[in-house]
């Protein structure tokens, strides 16, 4: 079984609230390589030019924390999901 086979099997229990927070100010003005968009392995950043802001779909997060250290204006804030809520991997 490959990689990404192994992460279909996952369990998400998508928490309340995110557990990610983006500064949309820090992140529209001194961010211009979007690495978040890149290295996220579950790709669930995408820049919205409608709104002029990054967005994040957290609910799909694997909690790896790969956007938190790639972003080098610090314009996220990440902490894990609450108790008994966010990922839970079945093949570690």
């Amino acid at each position: 079984m490959d990689a990404t086979e192994k992460l279909t099997k996952n369990a998400i229990k998508p928490d309340g609230e995110s557990h990610i927070a983006i500064d949309a100010e820090v992140c529209r003005t001194r961010c211009t390589e979007r690495y978040c968009e890149r290295v996220c392995p579950a790709t669930l950043y995408e820049w919205n030019a409608e709104a002029d802001r990054m967005v994040v779909e957290y609910a799909g997060c694997l909690e790896c924390g790969t956007c938190l250290v790639a972003c080098r204006e610090d314009a996220l804030s990440w902490r894990y999901p609450r108790g008994g809520w966010g990922v839970q991997y079945r093949y570690g």
